[in-house]
């Protein structure tokens, strides 16, 4: 079994900053690709900024120069620096992990957390 469990949000004001952490655990062989999605209310989830095992990140365009996407690959972690947070920041943070499990050869699957709300408002 594989979780990813996040934590990190919470309500802050504009212009404050928070940093978001998602940590997988379970029968982990290798972590592919790991991303932050967010989802406000009546819209889509949308991708905020994803980061491969190695290479170049990615952002949308909505967060970059104020958001930063970092990883630690010993602790199967994925965080989200938030800075200059605005109220349109305000949703639920998901993580996704693309994970290879132990004895699944090199199938990967997509894994999500639960969520994480953050608000932005004075």
């Amino acid at each position: 079994q594989v979780q990813l469990v996040e934590s990190g949000g919470g309500l802050v004001q504009p212009g404050g900053s928070l940093r978001l952490s998602c940590a997988a655990s379970g029968r982990i062989f290798s972590i592919n690709a790991m991303g932050w999605y967010r989802q406000a209310p009546g819209k889509q989830r949308e991708l905020v900024a994803s980061i491969p095992r190695g290479g170049s990140t990615n952002y949308a365009d909505s967060v970059k120069g104020r958001f930063t996407i970092s990883r630690d690959n010993a602790k199967n972690t994925v965080y989200l620096q938030m800075n200059s947070l605005k109220p349109e920041d305000t949703a639920v943070y998901y993580c996704k992990a693309d994970i290879i499990r132990i004895g699944d050869g090199w199938r990967a699957i997509d894994y999500w957390g639960q969520g994480t709300q953050v608000t932005v408002s004075s």
